[in-house]
């Protein structure tokens, strides 16, 4: 089994590369339902990172649904042309699998046992708590650290995924000649951005409860967390998609004409009034219902910043409705805003594009991994 970071292996082999004492240099590799999304990292110093190369590379309609890839030779020749466009040498991925297809849950064993030992309380465990036979399933575990009431004892996280959803991915980069080395969970990756973002904060984010709510194409995921931990995460089906929708539907246009008119302009003078102020009031409704049921599902009663992600949270003027919508302070992700930047990189670009990268930015951040 692994320990640090979460993994998930495909097969022994897989098992066996993730093995190494540090991690190869790689390229985060993020599918989502609208896009292949790379990012290069390269170490720059004093635990610093210099963003080396990005891009986003649309993917077509239905290729991915639900965080599942439904065809696989579509996602792989845009994984190839996003490769390409890139010009890396870096053959090596980290790959990321949507948290909906996880089966997570922590444990709480006794501390000190040996990895054997350890191993079967996970497998036994697992069997409780796990819908399907783990010979159907990709299972691992890492540990947290001590347990919050008694220091005799240890927290452990088990992850389990059924083991198609990782062979899709796996497939999908050596049918293309590149190789997935580490296998994620989006929610995690994401997670491990944010980092860079809480440091942005006053004291670092410490001691401040944090919502990042990152707006996909047809799904929003809530996750709430304090001191670099989760304490509370939800997803809601209401996402980018919407906006396109409510495009063809006033203007009258195919799903396609819609896109390229969301992305590039030339709506009629009423898109803004009849379809895009709607849209914003309703996404910001949408987090307000979201914090709510955070508010009376746990102990909390404040959020003191939320912080947007996913492509639609550049909506120019977003962030200020969704402040006054929810009385909380909103501002939009960019992991990358301290990070140096190689000269290739166009920062009017990056900024646009940054909040739609928070994912694979965790996953090229798996690069460091000791």
């Amino acid at each position: 089994m692994l320990k640090g970071k979460l993994d998930l292996a495909a097969a022994s082999t897989f098992i066996a590369n993730l093995m190494k004492a540090k991690t190869p240099p790689l390229i985060g590799a993020d599918i989502s339902s609208s896009s292949v999304k790379l990012v290069e990292l390269e170490a720059a110093g004093k635990g610093r990172y210099r963003l080396e190369r990005y891009i986003i590379e649309p993917l077509p309609k239905d290729a991915v649904v639900d965080g599942n890839i439904v065809n696989l030779e579509e996602v792989g020749e845009a994984l190839k042309r996003a490769w390409k466009k890139m010009n890396t040498r870096i053959k090596n991925l980290s790959m990321a699998l949507p948290a909906a297809t996880v089966i997570t849950k922590k444990i709480v064993v006794t501390a000190g046992l040996r990895e054997e030992d350890l191993e079967l309380q996970v497998e036994s465990e697992a069997n409780q708590y796990i819908p399907f036979a783990l010979e159907e399933v990709n299972l691992d575990f890492q540990t947290l650290g001590p347990a919050p009431n008694n220091p005799e004892e240890v927290e452990v996280l088990i992850a389990a995924s059924r083991k198609e959803k990782v062979e899709d991915r796996v497939a999908v980069a050596e049918a293309v000649g590149l190789k997935a080395v580490v296998m994620d969970i989006d929610s995690f990756a994401a997670q491990t951005a944010f980092e860079l973002i809480e440091a942005q904060l006053a004291d670092g984010g410490a001691e401040q409860t944090l919502a990042l709510v990152d707006v996909g194409a047809s799904m929003m995921n809530i996750n709430v967390l304090r001191n670099n931990q989760s304490v509370y995460s939800r997803e809601q089906p209401f996402g980018g998609n919407q906006l396109t929708q409510d495009i063809q539907r006033v203007f009258n246009l195919a799903p396609e004409e819609a896109e390229a008119a969301k992305k590039n302009g030339g709506l009629p003078d009423n898109y803004e009034s009849e379809v895009l102020t709607p849209f914003m009031e309703t996404l910001a409704l949408e987090i307000t219902r979201a914090l709510q049921f955070f508010f009376t599902s746990t102990q909390f009663s404040q959020v003191h910043y939320i912080i947007l992600a996913g492509g639609s949270s550049t909506i120019p003027g977003l962030d200020g409705v969704v402040t006054r919508r929810t009385g909380v302070t909103t501002m939009i992700a960019n992991p990358f805003a301290g990070m140096d930047k190689s000269s290739r990189i166009k920062e009017r670009q990056l900024e646009q594009d940054a909040p739609a990268l928070l994912v694979a930015c965790g996953l090229a951040m798996r690069r460091f991994d000791a």
